[in-house]
């Protein structure tokens, strides 16, 4: 089994390593072109690579995936776009669930999607919910993108991972306790306050921690190996403790980009650590993204491609309601942001490894889960390859550069 192992990961990097090359001569999104790959070599059935797992997601890719992005997410460029980013990854993705659902439900009522209740679309909505940062920031730095929209994208990519988390996990206590059973309003607010605030505290304390540290060093492999440190640990001392991971990893990366970086690290210890961290970005997502497409079997998305299309449909528009609300609240501040962004955080808010591994850890017991684990792969697939597409055209034509907005 090892050297099985090994043999698949040699095999991916591989693949890896052909597809960027590639992807650079037809001008295909690089993400797009891995699941692409990994979709190809899955019709073959002779490639067997290990599960997408809640476990394997959690442990290797999210939280090296989270540091490297937050890492470059700077604190001031966060603090000038704060409620632009708060808006859209906290009420945001709420009301994108609260959309999905009723569009979901609706479909259900007209006889399109048969089996599907209440419950089962508020899962659904929940569990899709999350623009993933595997997903979202790779595309947008791939395209280069004007850097006020990438840190847009990129801040709430990071942040609504852990709102879409708590939020998949209070809507499967809800269906699979029924409305009698459902906790109180301020119930979930408070639980939702102490595992936000618990995965910051996490992850500031864990980054000051390790830049202390730092301060008494002047050796860059020994710094590099603090900032894994920094990622994977903070990550996992939350999860511990019961509070958001991910939030910690954010919080943990911010801290270390912009304060350990500036005061505990030299400028040849910097440059090493963004080109350590840059390859380890691209290996994870290189990885991540191949599994994605070898996890689907095009046969089964095929057999269940009206219920995927209706679904598909949902998400988008229940997004597009979401950031056009967001868009028209935001335009009497100084964060308004320019006309032509809007469509680009819609079509650019890609569904990713997050949502996939949230509906394989249903119950068994959950009513339709199969018919939801497929419909999920099939929305991450198209969402992926057409959403993903259509992103580098509009990013090209439309994200033309602005003026950053002014401090406060």
């Amino acid at each position: 089994m090892p050297v099985h192992t090994v043999h698949v990961f040699i095999m991916l990097l591989l693949v890896a390593t052909f597809v960027a090359a590639l992807s650079r001569r037809v001008h295909i999104p690089y993400t797009v072109a891995l699941v692409a790959v990994g979709l190809a070599i899955a019709s073959l059935g002779s490639f067997h690579v290990p599960v997408l797992s809640k476990d394997l997601l959690f442990a290797i890719f999210l939280p090296g995936l989270i540091f490297e992005a937050a890492y470059h997410l700077k604190a001031d460029e966060f603090w000038r776009n704060k409620f632009a980013i708060i808006a859209l990854a906290v009420p945001g993705v709420i009301v994108a669930i609260a959309l999905t659902a009723l569009l979901v439900l609706g479909a259900a009522s007209a006889g399109w999607l048969e089996g599907v209740g209440w419950r089962q679309a508020l899962v659904f909505a929940a569990l899709i919910a999350a623009t993933d940062p595997v997903a979202v920031v790779a595309l947008f730095r791939e395209l280069g993108v004007d850097r006020r929209l990438q840190v847009l994208v990129e801040g709430e990519s990071l942040l609504n991972d852990g709102t879409a988390i708590v939020l998949f996990t209070l809507a499967l206590s809800v269906a699979t306790g029924g409305p009698a059973a459902a906790p109180s309003l301020l119930h979930m607010l408070a639980r939702f306050g102490i595992m936000v605030g618990g995965g910051v505290a996490a992850g500031v304390l864990t980054a000051l921690g390790i830049t202390f540290l730092m301060r008494r060093l002047d050796d860059a492999a020994s710094e590099i190996t603090l900032t894994m440190i920094a990622a994977y640990g903070s990550f996992a001392i939350a999860e511990s403790f019961g509070v958001s991971g991910v939030i910690a990893t954010v919080s943990a990366g911010m801290v270390c980009g912009s304060y350990a970086a500036r005061m505990a690290m030299s400028r040849a210890t910097r440059d090493s650590v963004v080109g350590f961290w840059s390859y380890v970005s691209f290996m994870l997502n290189s990885i991540v993204f191949l599994l994605l497409g070898l996890q689907v079997h095009v046969s089964t998305l095929a057999d269940a491609w009206l219920a995927i299309l209706l679904a598909y449909l949902a998400v988008t528009a229940g997004r597009a309601v979401m950031i056009l609300g967001v868009s028209a609240l935001l335009h009497p501040t100084r964060e308004r942001l320019p006309a032509a962004w809007p469509p680009l955080l819609v079509i650019g808010g890609l569904r990713g490894a997050l949502s996939m591994v949230l509906s394989i850890s249903l119950p068994e017991s959950f009513p339709y889960r199969n018919n939801i684990v497929i419909i999920t792969f099939g929305v991450v697939i198209v969402s992926i390859l057409l959403q993903g597409s259509a992103t580098a055209i509009f990013a090209r034509r439309l994200a033309a550069p602005v003026p950053p907005v002014a401090p406060e």
